[in-house]
């Protein structure tokens, strides 16, 4: 699955287009390196979101095409 879907699908980013243009202003890296929209998300890998002065750092468990909001924080765990 592609980053800005796995960001919108999980809810740790609101909308595909504002994760779209977080990737593109280098605020999301994936496994330490800045990721683009397009990079293939894989179960294992740590994606850490800078948002402002807060950074957000979650290890990806699982990748699901839809899920509910319920659902939602199990795709992620917090690191």
């Amino acid at each position: 699955m592609r980053l800005d879907k796995f960001l919108k699908v999980s809810r740790l980013i609101k909308r595909r287009t504002i994760a779209n243009e977080a990737c593109d202003h280098e605020r999301v890296s994936v496994n330490g390196r800045p990721a683009k929209a397009s990079y293939e998300v894989k179960v294992g890998d740590v994606i850490e979101i800078r948002f402002g002065q807060k950074t957000l750092k979650v290890e990806v468990l699982t990748i699901s095409e839809h899920a509910l909001k319920s659902d939602a924080p199990a795709m992620y765990r917090e690191c």
